[in-house]
Order: C-alpha cells, then sequence, then structure tokens
C-alpha cells in the first residue's frame, strides 16, 4: 500500500477560494460573550455548523486577527444567536470592526451570562469546550448547555456575497 500523498499547492487565488466557499448559503449568526471584566463582545459568524446530538455540540470559527479572539479564546462560556430575516442591519453592524456594536441592540443575559439578541429564530448557550487552531482561524467547539428557538420564524441567509431570507420551494 502506498502512502498517502501529502496535499498540495491551491491552483486558485484566496479570492477564487472565497468566491467559491460563497456559493454555499448559510445561516447568519452572531456570537456574543461577556468577559471576565463583563465587557460585552459579539461578532457576526456564518461558519457556524452542529457536530453532534449526544453531546450536543456545535462549532464555529474566529479568524486569528480578530479583536474578540482573546476574550473567546479565555472565557469559559457564550452564545450563538442565529439571527432573523428581519435582522440584517444588526447583522451588518456586529461584522464590523468600529463603533459600539451593542448601541441600541435589544438582548438579555442568558442563564450563563452570555448575551442573548433580542428576536433572534434561535440561541444556544455553550460552554467553550475546546479551541483548534487551523490556518488562519481559530474553531471553536461548544458544548451546549441550554437552547431555544421561534417555530415558524423566518431566519437570515447569506450567499454569493448577499443577504435572502427563506422562500419555500
Amino acid at each position: 500500500m502506498n502512502p498517502p500523498r501529502p496535499a498540495t499547492v491551491p491552483a486558485f487565488s484566496a479570492l477564487e477560494f472565497r468566491s467559491a466557499l460563497g456559493m454555499f448559503a448559510t445561516g447568519v449568526t452572531v456570537v456574543t460573550a461577556r468577559t471576565a471584566a463583563g465587557e460585552l463582545v459579539g461578532l457576526t459568524a456564518n461558519s457556524f455548523n452542529s457536530v453532534s446530538l449526544d453531546p450536543p455540540l456545535v462549532l464555529w470559527s474566529l479568524s486569528q486577527r480578530s479583536t474578540s479572539l482573546e476574550a473567546f479564546r479565555t472565557g469559559t462560556h457564550y452564545a450563538i444567536n442565529v439571527l432573523a430575516a428581519d435582522q440584517q442591519a444588526l447583522a451588518l453592524r456586529f461584522a464590523t470592526p468600529v463603533g459600539d456594536r451593542w448601541a441600541g441592540t435589544a438582548w438579555h443575559p442568558g442563564a450563563t451570562g452570555a448575551p442573548l439578541i433580542d428576536g433572534a429564530v434561535a440561541h444556544f448557550e455553550c460552554f467553550n469546550r475546546s479551541r483548534y487552531e487551523e490556518g488562519d482561524h481559530v474553531i471553536f467547539v461548544g458544548q451546549v448547555e441550554l437552547c431555544g428557538h421561534q417555530p415558524g420564524a423566518a431566519p437570515l441567509l447569506f450567499h454569493g456575497g448577499r443577504f435572502y431570507t427563506e422562500h419555500p420551494l
């Protein structure tokens, strides 16, 4: 048996790769936490995915260049807020690294202390179980301690660099 060959150097640009990834439609989340000093932290992420039902595990990833990385790396808990179709402005606000992202944002503290955004279609309150540095991102695996959702609520979707709402086929 021949040993597996190593991965080859990509024959495409980072822009081509990003454009191809953009063809995968995703939901939009805002991941939130509180620092040890009580400061609110939050950012838009569409890298959210389920991992396991037993135990209940989810994952998301964050750029190694993010100014919020240390808060998520050292914190014990965070929340993943799945945004509703009418929360596009919120997604854009939390994707921008300037200004006070929390100004005018309706939220309440979850059981773990992480902010839960009002009007989100789902919340996942997670224990920060593990982290993996891969490439230019850190993959966070959270063990879901509490979750909730609004049945029938329309989610905010992202595809090809644009926001969408769901339309049943």
